[in-house]
């Protein structure tokens, strides 16, 4: 079946296919009884593909970090195409205050529902990837979704430990959805307590305007000096005013899988979330007076 784009801004049609699919679909849900969602309203946001802040990704995290064209070039070899030809589709799904406001309450692990959600719930998000680029192809629209290409690997950066050949949070930022905190998390309109998704498609839309020009600008530390309650949230002392130690931080998402294994039984990612929840861009961008 072979679909076509509708009239109208392509912007407008590829953000639909994203907000309809979470608040339509079934698998939006942390398969607990009672079935609760698993994420609220999605953020959508664009930037292009020929947008220099990639090769600046590429610079600072290393040569190994997947330019939009580069993906591109990987997943469809034969389709000649340029940078300025490519849109990356990038969403921010938030997450429920319910889960919030239970997972504000542990002090070392993940709580059940903050434990679904980057379970279940991120299992539904790989399938909105999939469902986007399936909408995409069948409208003649070549896509690919970095994460779920064969080709993404865990990589080492030299400056930053712990990488990847494509990050959903930068894509993100790039996108104008956010910019990163002191403990490494995106922080967006609707708060850090968040999952996000990205496509690169083959597809002309409008980039959405950054409304920042400093990565870390919506982070009280960065930008006033103050507030740090996500070093306060986290169990292991792996934020600092340095910044983010990510080999801490892992060691202790290990130990969080093995008791979220034993008390919930959940096999698969586990995330802690707790330097998520509990801060002031817990929900939306801080202002200086929640420092």
């Amino acid at each position: 079946m072979t679909m076509t784009i509708g009239t109208g801004a392509p912007e407008v049609w590829v953000t639909g296919i994203v907000t309809d699919f979470v608040s339509t679909s079934p698998l939006n849900t942390l398969a607990l009884l009672g079935g609760e969602v698993a994420w609220e309203s999605p953020l959508v946001g664009f930037s292009r593909g020929d947008d220099p802040i990639y090769s600046e990704y590429k610079l600072h995290i290393g040569d190994f970090y997947w330019t939009p064209l580069e993906i591109f070039q990987l997943t469809f070899p034969n389709v000649e195409t340029k940078a300025e030809d490519l849109t990356v589709i990038s969403w921010i799904l938030p997450q429920t205050q319910t889960t919030k406001d239970e997972n504000a309450t542990q002090k070392v692990y993940p709580s059940p529902r903050w434990a679904a959600a980057r379970d279940t719930g991120e299992k539904f998000n790989v399938t909105l990837r999939e469902h986007v680029v399936k909408t995409l192809l069948q409208a003649s629209v070549e896509a690919v979704a970095p994460m779920l290409s064969p080709h993404w690997s865990r990589q080492t950066s030299e400056r930053y430990g712990f990488a990847s050949n494509w990050s959903e949070r930068h894509a993100a930022h790039a996108a104008a959805l956010g910019t990163f905190g002191l403990c490494d998390g995106l922080i967006t309109p609707v708060g850090k307590a968040i999952r996000a998704g990205s496509v690169v498609a083959r597809l002309e839309v409008s980039p959405t305007p950054r409304p920042y020009r400093d990565y870390h600008a919506y982070c009280l530390f960065y930008s006033h000096g103050i507030c740090q309650k996500c070093v306060g949230r986290c169990p292991v002392q792996a934020i600092s005013s340095e910044g983010h130690d990510k080999v801490r931080c892992q060691s202790h998402l290990e130990k969080a899988k093995s008791y979220v294994r034993k008390k919930y039984g959940l096999k698969n990612k586990v995330g802690c979330g707790l330097c998520q929840v509990g801060v002031p861009c817990e929900s939306h961008i801080p202002s200086p007076d929640e420092g």
